[in-house]
């Protein structure tokens, strides 16, 4: 079981992605990817809860990322499972750009977020 995220996380010096692109920054040792749509920020955890694929190399659409292995789908916003085979969520952040850099905020998970519940 992974330790839950940190409240606040600011990363100096990042450079938001182009739009519809991504970016994969750490947060306590764990890969996170922030992905910009439309110009708002969206940022989960970089790995998919089923086993293991690399969400930042999903397909985009609009705010949902589908996992490039086996085709469970999360939205980008709250970390939901939209299509299994996952059932866990992600972890999802708000993201946002401030002077000081990129800020990520843990949003709490809610455990009616799985699919099939």
């Amino acid at each position: 079981m992974q330790p839950p995220p940190p409240a606040r996380v600011v990363i100096p010096g990042f450079s938001p992605p182009s739009d519809g692109a991504h970016a994969q920054v750490d947060v306590d040792g764990q890969p996170v990817v922030v992905f910009n749509v439309h110009g708002a920020l969206f940022a989960i955890s970089a790995r998919c809860t089923h086993v293991g694929g690399p969400l930042g190399e999903g397909r985009l659409s609009d705010h949902r990322v589908e996992c490039p292995w086996h085709g469970s789908e999360f939205d980008l916003e709250t970390g939901k499972v939209l299509r299994g085979p996952a059932r866990t969520p992600v972890t999802a952040y708000r993201a946002s750009m401030e002077k000081e850099g990129l800020v990520l905020e843990a949003r709490p998970l809610d455990p009616g977020t799985s699919a099939g519940h």
